[in-house]
């Protein structure tokens, strides 16, 4: 009886001990697979943001309006754009967690207009160009019904349209309000593709994701469970300058940055004759000079909310469009994502593990927030700079 006794405590001690190692194994196994899904929603969260970062700023590449957008204006700009929620509408000009993108995607579809527009203009008609596919008619090139179009004249005054008829070779748009300006015979006109990238934190609902808008009427989400979204954005020291080689008329570039300035007596309301937001009139020289001041050394200078939110405004500060000149310098963007684990068992208190807190009553395993970092430089900002 005392061997039996003793040898039903040694196996007990044994089992004991097996069982011991097995719960965290298996705390281990079911973790795991929620790693797994948050590294896979890193990735679809920094793949999106880089690949629309790495094309900001692309223009035409077709005829003598060739160049990139932001030797007109800021293709991207740190609050969200758009016809719904448009930040500019309630004078908010910087957010830390949210980026708006603008480029002229590849394709056939990017012309000049053959006739001038009046700022309440319902259709556009389009120059037949030799860029156009041959199999559609040169006047529309390839542009269709719900199309997403920008135009834009050299000063860098520009406007968003939507197709809503296509007809011979004229395209009837509709806009919100009126154009900001009228545009003369010869102003480009091309698709626009636009993204605007958001986190959506909705504590009652627990719902937290990272949300593209793509500036009409879409806000669609694209990865959940994202706690944490920041951008930071990196520019070029030197104020724009005028290239001295090239007259301001003819083809781009007239800058190394930025929209071109008007001719020196030429009226520019509200800004004195010869004059822009990034360009003034040196009254010892009687010539172009920068608007913006020199940062410091080398073109990977920070530029914080304060540089970013008090002017010189573009291309006036009246304008529903306006935005600060210094965002023509963003050279590079650095954006921190930060995921949680879905499953609330597995997260502990709030803080410096996690962004919301979760459940944990040590039955399985904690799985702490993941963050990364990337920098990326949009390359059609960064051309001959």
């Amino acid at each position: 009886m005392i061997e039996l006794l003793i040898s039903t405590a040694i196996t007990m001690v044994i089992m004991g001990s097996v069982f011991a190692l097995m719960s965290p194994v298996r705390g281990i196994f079911h973790a795991q697979p929620e790693v797994s899904d948050m590294q896979q929603r890193l990735r679809v969260g920094v793949d999106a943001l880089a690949r629309d970062l790495i094309m900001a700023g692309a223009g035409t590449y077709a005829g003598s309006p060739a160049g990139t957008l932001n030797s007109m204006f800021a293709p991207v700009l740190p609050y969200r754009i758009g016809d719904v929620d448009d930040d500019r509408a309630r004078n908010v000009f910087y957010r830390p967690d949210t980026i708006s993108i603008m480029y002229v995607p590849p394709g056939p579809s990017q012309t000049t207009t053959s006739e001038a527009m009046r700022t309440t203009a319902t259709q556009v008609k389009l120059a037949a160009h030799s860029s156009c596919p041959p199999s559609t008619p040169r006047s529309v090139c390839d542009m269709k019904e719900g199309m997403r179009l920008l135009i834009f004249e050299s000063h860098g005054r520009h406007d968003l349209l939507t197709v809503t008829r296509v007809e011979d070779d004229a395209l009837h748009i509709e806009y919100a309000g009126a154009l900001s300006v009228p545009y003369g015979k010869g102003s480009s006109i091309a698709r626009i593709s636009m993204h605007t990238y958001y986190v959506k934190s909705d504590v009652s609902t627990k719902t937290f994701q990272l949300m593209h808008y793509d500036g009409a009427g879409t806000d669609l989400p694209v990865a959940d469970h994202i706690v944490g979204l920041e951008f930071q954005y990196f520019g070029d020291s030197l104020p724009p300058m005028r290239l001295p080689e090239r007259p301001l008329t003819g083809k781009r570039p007239w800058t190394t940055y930025g929209p071109k300035p008007p001719d020196l007596a030429e009226d520019s309301a509200p800004w004195p004759p010869g004059e822009n937001c990034v360009f003034l009139v040196d009254p010892a020289s009687g010539e172009h000079a920068p608007r913006l001041p020199v940062l410091g050394d080398g073109r990977d200078i920070p530029l914080t909310e304060a540089m970013l939110t008090d002017g010189p405004w573009c291309p006036d500060p009246t304008a529903r469009d306006r935005f600060d000149a210094d965002l023509l310098r963003i050279r590079r963007v650095r954006f921190k994502l930060r995921v949680q684990v879905a499953q609330e068992s597995l997260r502990g208190p709030a803080g410096p593990l996690f962004a919301r807190g979760g459940t944990f009553n040590g039955a399985t395993r904690l799985v702490p927030d993941r963050q990364i970092q990337f920098d990326v430089a949009p390359r059609n900002m960064n051309l001959g700079r």
